[in-house]
């Protein structure tokens, strides 16, 4: 997979780019806030339809403008397609797959990414919900129908939220929520868990490797779960917890168990790492977590991302940057911002394309060979 072009109208700051993308290594260069973490945000807003910075797509518009617009050429399993995303002030939205109108599920199925951007790099001291929305985000890559799952889940659950939260509470509808809340929820902590295990396997290996002999383990944190269960275990555990702790909810106005209320552990050399790890400890997990991602993607859709790293070369020590850059495979396509070409060995830069950004402005580009 690998994007030939990109076009952006009125995207943040860049008012009118287009950048020729047909390489397999993409340096953009510029200073903070020319804009070039706003290239690498929209590349992956064409793979997800979500920005990784704001819930609020009308912050993508320019502030003179009154729409947004984001076009890319896309070879794909030798096929050309071409993704075109258009949005305006009035929230109209128009999503075009070759031209044809489509749906969200159909746009996002074309474009894969992963995206190494410096605030993943304090994934581990965040708080639960950076890094169920980092898992989440990772399983939509690999699993397009999980982002529905997700939405139909906090449908019902605001749903009863709203009931908790009323003068009067109809234990029996309660009721249906919470069985509602529990086949769909479980599904979620179903496919969490498959996903965490197979992160877990192929980051336990590159984690070794690059602290020398430091041991990984991942855990995902649900108050009613002991290991690995099926869905129908899942599910049935999730009712029991919502029944037993129905008097609760009542009393406080909101859910409190469920899929929004679980976390994801990581311990190295079985000490919890959220809590004890170093700084360069946690990054070497956020790492062999990226690159992992990018195998998994890989090895389930037959297709190799792009990969999107944002100013992260500038926050690892030699060790993990050069780790980084020899761990990326040939013919994934990889896109990268910094501030200057000081974080890269000759070796690198051979072949690569370099753009230089200033004010939202790009230039024609050079090509070091």
């Amino acid at each position: 997979m690998k994007l030939r072009n990109l076009t952006l109208k009125n995207y943040r700051n860049c008012k009118d780019v287009t950048l020729e993308l047909g390489f397999d290594k993409i340096l953009i260069i510029g200073k903070n806030a020319q804009g070039k973490t706003n290239i690498l945000e929209s590349v992956y807003f064409l793979s997800t339809l979500k920005s990784p910075r704001t819930s609020n797509t009308q912050e993508l518009i320019n502030f003179d403008a009154q729409s947004v617009e984001i076009k890319s050429d896309i070879v794909k399993a030798d096929t050309d397609i071409e993704l075109a995303f258009y949005y305006n002030r009035e929230k109209t939205r128009e999503l075009r797959v070759n031209t044809l109108k489509t749906t969200p599920k159909n746009f996002k199925s074309v474009l894969r990414t992963v995206l190494f951007a410096t605030p993943d790099l304090l994934l581990l001291r965040g708080n639960p919900s950076d890094r169920r929305e980092w898992l989440d985000r990772a399983i939509s890559q690999v699993y397009p129908a999980y982002d529905e799952r997700l939405s139909k889940y906090d449908k019902i659950r605001i749903q009863k939220n709203n009931l908790l939260k009323s003068d009067y509470i109809d234990e029996t509808l309660l009721k249906v929520y919470n069985e509602q809340m529990a086949i769909a929820g479980s599904n979620i902590i179903f496919l969490r868990l498959k996903f965490l295990k197979e992160i877990e396997r192929i980051a336990r290996e590159k984690h070794k490797i690059i602290s020398e002999s430091e041991e990984l383990k991942i855990k995902y944190d649900c108050s009613f779960l002991n290991g690995d269960e099926d869905v129908e275990t899942i599910s049935r555990l999730f009712a029991q917890a919502l029944e037993e702790r129905m008097n609760e909810e009542i009393r406080r106005g909101q859910s409190c168990v469920g899929p929004q209320r679980d976390d994801i552990l990581f311990y190295i050399n079985e000490n919890e790492a959220t809590k004890f790890a170093s700084q360069g400890q946690q990054r070497t997990v956020v790492l062999a977590l990226k690159l992992s991602e990018l195998e998994i993607i890989t090895d389930k859709t037959g297709e190799n991302p792009v990969l999107l790293l944002d100013d992260v070369l500038a926050e690892l020590d030699d060790i993990r940057q050069n780790f980084l850059l020899k761990s990326i495979k040939s013919g994934v396509q990889t896109i990268i911002t910094s501030v200057d070409t000081i974080h890269f060995e000759e070796e690198f830069l051979k072949d690569v394309k370099i753009y230089n950004i200033e004010n939202g402005r790009i230039d024609t580009g050079q090509s070091i060979g």
